[in-house]
């Protein structure tokens, strides 16, 4: 299966944090998935740790390449498609990071690892329990 990890799943993964859902931690670990990564969680982890709203996110923004790698995770680059798919979303959300990444989901037809029931106003198929 490939699946697309949101960011705070990515961050939990990383932090061996609880909240992260027992059907994530499999579905992550489970060597037979390819798990991708956007550049989008980079992003978001860099801006949020920048603006206060991240603490403690200096070792993710300053590993977050090697990290990816040792987990064997697989960047989905962001297209041209994909830009103008989240740009044109007609839903209310305003968050550009979630756009964005559900707009991956959708173009690239994979769910989203995540648990925020507020990407579903786009219509990407999203996993958690």
């Amino acid at each position: 299966m490939r699946l697309l990890l949101d960011t705070h799943a990515l961050i939990w993964w990383w932090a061996n944090d609880r909240r992260l859902s027992d059907n994530g931690m499999a579905l992550i670990g489970a060597p037979e998935n390819m798990i991708l990564i956007s550049p989008v969680s980079a992003w978001e982890i860099a801006t949020k740790f920048r603006i206060g709203k991240l603490p403690g996110a200096e070792e993710g923004v300053a590993n977050f390449a090697a990290w990816t790698m040792r987990d064997a995770f697989q960047p989905l680059t962001i297209t041209l498609n994909h830009a103008l798919m989240a740009g044109g979303f007609s839903a209310p959300h305003a968050d550009p990071f979630d756009r964005m990444l559900a707009a991956q989901a959708m173009v690239e037809g994979i769910p989203i690892l995540s648990c925020d029931t507020a990407l579903d106003v786009f219509g990407c198929q999203r996993i958690w329990e």
